[in-house]
């Protein structure tokens, strides 16, 4: 799954915050902006923090920055991320649903919160939720959320609802490497295997393989009847991702 997380970090902050000092001989439109900025400063610290795997610090900043502004709604974001990393899933899931309360209209929390729904089971009620981050006409990446519909939809066994999905991820962004390797990987399951080449090539062009892809595309050149082909991705296989579970899998005739 792929969030389209978290915020847009400030170069390197100088502004120091005084609690104790905050909203004293001041107009309440003033008070009320510095609450705003003491909220966003924590959490973008917050943020730091836990993408250098610190979630206890991370954890105590966020924490301080709902202090300073409850609906500060990226500092909800920031730490239903860290409940979740924790396995504390319903603070998790109440955050996430908190984000979107406040920002209902808004791709990011919405496709965020359709990501935890679908991880923890609620894939029916996880696909409205990337509809609406989909209907975002200011998101920057509605493929991210269209892509990981199709994820979910798999899930449920709805192959011809993730295609679409997919299709329609690619039509948006023809770059999305997860969109075509998943593209490519739900034709092969359906018997599609000459369609389901055009996209894993599309994928392989892209200059990133992964063990998945490389068994993937050696699956498919079998299917089809190119032994050559088929060779040829069992040997980048073994050849970048020996120990992977991928290489493992390969019957002993692919080996070369």
């Amino acid at each position: 799954m792929i969030f389209s997380l978290l915020l847009p970090l400030a170069g390197c902050m100088t502004t120091r915050t005084d609690s104790n000092s905050l909203g004293k001989n001041m107009p309440e439109s003033n008070k009320a902006s510095q609450a705003v900025n003491a909220a966003r400063i924590h959490t973008e610290l917050a943020q730091r923090y836990m993408d250098s795997g610190d979630l206890q610090t991370a954890l105590e900043k966020v924490t301080k920055a709902l202090q300073f502004d409850p609906n500060y709604a990226p500092a909800h974001t920031v730490i239903a991320v860290i409940y979740e990393r924790i396995n504390k899933l319903p603070e998790a899931e109440q955050h996430y649903r908190k984000a979107v309360e406040l920002e209902p209209a808004k791709g990011g929390p919405n496709n965020n919160l359709g990501v935890f729904l679908c991880h923890t089971g609620k894939i029916a009620e996880a696909n409205g939720y990337f509809r609406k981050a989909v209907a975002d006409p200011f998101y920057q990446t509605p493929d991210v959320a269209l892509t990981n519909e199709g994820v979910c939809q798999m899930r449920a066994n709805d192959a011809k609802g993730a295609e679409s999905s997919f299709r329609d991820a690619i039509a948006r962004n023809p770059n999305n490497a997860e969109a075509l390797f998943q593209l490519a990987n739900v034709l092969y399951l359906n018997n599609d295997a000459f369609r389901a080449r055009a996209f894993i090539q599309r994928f392989d062009a892209l200059g990133h393989p992964t063990a998945a892809s490389l068994k993937l595309g050696h699956d498919i050149e079998s299917r089809l009847g190119n032994s050559e082909g088929a060779l040829n991705y069992s040997k980048r296989l073994l050849g970048q991702f020996p120990d992977s579970e991928q290489a493992r899998a390969l019957d002993t005739t692919a080996r070369p």
